[in-house]
């Protein structure tokens, strides 16, 4: 409202310049996590990724590119002076890396369990203090009640009770109420065993997937279990046993893009610092993504994630490209040399082909083992650019 003293020309310039100010105060929004960013600000205020690498993040999420990065371009020089036998593939456009959903199911064997760090602050369950005491003997009739049960609960366990039902049918032919239950008492001692072997293995899966992600609905299901081999009912605990694994299963199942997309974050980043360069400014949106996938926001986490691991690649690019730069020439030298190159100039295709999918992990490990080949082969005194092992295991995945 305009007071009384003000003329209604002063009081739209004061509107006016109050409205400058405030579209001035924010100019952008972080294109990892939507946030408007203060203009000025050196990164984002929720997943602090640096300003200067917003238009790269931008850029991948956008639409369809109609030129390769200078990282395909490098390596189509690299085939092109030292393959001229098969040159490199025609250039065709590339989808931006956030295009497509993040969807993944399925994927992740050959790849390492991300490091635990930051992890979920959440107490281990301890496994069976101690086991149930042996059932009190009963009639006949209760015994071989009691037998059948067990048998059933052997087999959905995978265990070989042949021997007890033989044993238990001998017994029954001569009324022979002490052997059977001689043989209920040792098919307890068997069943418990199995069952509490079980519920170890149950327990130590639990503890290891959540120190990532939450796991309410196993944690309910593995109280039970406790419970219920706590009171001898060893056919209450076998069923729990079996839900419990189907959770833990689904949960797995859940977490496995994120662990793929942080174990490609954590290749990215270790390759950033051999190759000389500094992951941090691009480490915010990895570890605001980890934080979501922890507290339940697996969707949003994996968003996240991906395009973290996009601004990772817009650190690491440049310094790779260098290092591209550097196998060329020693490539031409070792072929000068008389050496079969053929090894290294194949990952290089692999590059190439992973680097056009925009596959970051199938990228970098392929040129680490382009890598690893020319160092094996330099010359006295020359210092390898970065480790020559592949530590991690060499399957390549897609992402985004």
């Amino acid at each position: 409202m305009r007071p009384p003293s003000e003329d209604a020309g002063s009081f739209r310039r004061r509107v006016r310049s109050r409205e400058w100010a405030l579209s001035a105060a924010v100019v952008l929004q972080c294109p990892a996590c939507n946030t408007p960013v203060p203009s000025g600000s050196p990164g984002c205020p929720k997943c602090h990724l640096a300003t200067g690498l917003f238009d790269a993040v931008r850029e991948a999420a956008g639409p369809l590119k109609t030129a390769d990065p200078v990282s395909l371009q490098t390596i189509g020089e690299i085939l092109a002076a030292v393959d001229l036998t098969s040159p490199a593939a025609p250039s065709a456009p590339s989808p931006a890396l956030l295009s497509q959903a993040v969807r993944v199911p399925a994927l992740g064997q050959g790849l390492p369990a991300p490091s635990a760090e930051p992890a979920r602050p959440v107490a281990p369950i301890a496994d069976l203090a101690e086991l149930p005491g042996l059932p009190a003997g009963r009639s006949e009739s209760e015994l071989n009640q009691r037998i059948e049960e067990y048998l059933h609960v052997g087999r959905r366990l995978g265990l070989d009770f042949h021997d007890f039902e033989e044993r238990r049918n001998a017994a029954d032919l001569v009324d022979d109420a002490a052997s059977l239950d001689t043989v209920a008492r040792e098919m307890f001692v068997h069943l418990v065993s199995a069952i509490a072997e079980e519920f170890e293995t149950v327990v130590a899966r639990r503890n290891e997937l959540a120190a990532f992600v939450p796991t309410p609905s196993a944690d309910v299901e593995i109280d039970a279990i406790r419970r219920s081999i706590a009171q001898g009912d060893l056919a209450g605990a076998q069923r729990r046993l079996a839900h419990v694994r189907d959770e833990l299963q689904r949960t797995e199942e859940e977490w496995e893009v994120g662990r793929i997309l942080v174990t490609e974050a954590e290749l990215l980043t270790s390759t950033v610092r051999e190759l000389g360069g500094d992951p941090e400014p691009a480490l915010g949106p990895i570890e605001e993504g980890r934080k979501m996938i922890r507290a339940g926001r697996r969707t949003d986490g994996e968003r996240l994630l991906a395009r973290g691991a996009v601004a990772l690649w817009a650190v690491l690019e440049p310094r790779l490209v260098e290092d591209l730069q550097r196998l060329k020439a020693r490539l031409a030298e070792l072929r000068s040399a008389g050496l079969d190159i053929r090894p290294a100039v194949e990952e290089l295709k692999v590059v190439m082909t992973e680097l056009r999918q925009r596959n970051f992990v199938g990228t970098i490990l392929a040129y680490r083992r382009a890598r690893a080949f020319v160092d094996q082969h330099r010359t006295p005194g020359e210092e390898p650019a970065g480790p020559a092992e592949v530590p991690v295991a060499e399957r390549s995945f897609p992402t985004g």
